[in-house]
């Protein structure tokens, strides 16, 4: 299966606006941005676990990086909460699973192959500072290599925010939201610009909260294998 796979162009998906598709696990439900594969592919997705639903224990050979939106997700590592960004990277295994139930958003198969870090951060308690190049702009980083930086954003209302994609970006909006090329973007809208692109985004009344990763199309991408 291939979904917005050519990472030459840009791409946006108002994952708010969809239709959940069942998973092949009982109560797990998604919303697909991008992938290249079936059932083991390079994905980027938004996943609600129902109430007492659990995923097969599995290990992710490829890593896996997520973000709770909402609930409480679980597994031998704990219980994360709304705003925990975790990172589970290639050899780690896990069985996912969420009592009252949860949602997330979670990209596998982007890891460098040789990253062995495994960690978590608390979005909601982390201290964010503002960014003097960019008016406007608070910013939290989780995680930073040579491919990639990955930071949670708080935008101020009425924001205009540059979005420079040296090494391309994606977007995905937490909380409030932002117009750009054309688009109106709200809670668990997604935008990926390739690589050498500039935009602008505009934030509305409520300014955002977004996840932003940069950096991280300028290599070589293709199917798990």
């Amino acid at each position: 299966m291939e979904l917005n796979a050519d990472f030459t162009r840009r791409a946006a998906v108002h994952a708010g606006r969809m239709d959940w598709v069942a998973s092949p696990m009982p109560g797990v439900e998604r919303r697909m941005l991008d992938r290249i594969g079936d059932e083991v592919a390079r994905a980027t997705t938004i996943v609600r676990f129902a109430p007492g639903s659990a995923f097969s224990p599995h290990t992710h050979d490829g890593g896996e990086e997520f973000l709770v939106l909402d609930g409480v997700f679980q597994d031998e590592y704990g219980d994360f909460p709304a705003g925990t960004y975790v990172r589970n990277p290639p050899t780690t295994r896990h069985t996912p699973a969420s009592t009252p139930g949860c949602t997330i958003f979670v990209k596998l198969w982007q890891f460098d192959a040789g990253d062995r870090n495994q960690f978590h951060v608390d979005t909601e308690a982390a201290e964010y500072r503002r960014d003097p190049a960019r008016p406007g702009v608070s910013a939290l980083e989780l995680h930073r290599d040579a491919r990639e930086v990955v930071t949670m954003e708080r935008w101020e209302p009425g924001a205009q925010v540059a979005l420079q994609a040296e090494g391309g970006m994606e977007v995905l909006v937490v909380r409030g939201g932002f117009a750009e090329g054309g688009d109106d973007f709200t809670r668990q809208s997604w935008l990926r610009l390739p690589q050498g692109a500039a935009s602008v985004a505009v934030t509305g009344a409520e300014g955002a909260q977004v996840w932003i990763k940069r950096g991280h199309l300028a290599g070589e991408i293709g199917a798990p294998g």
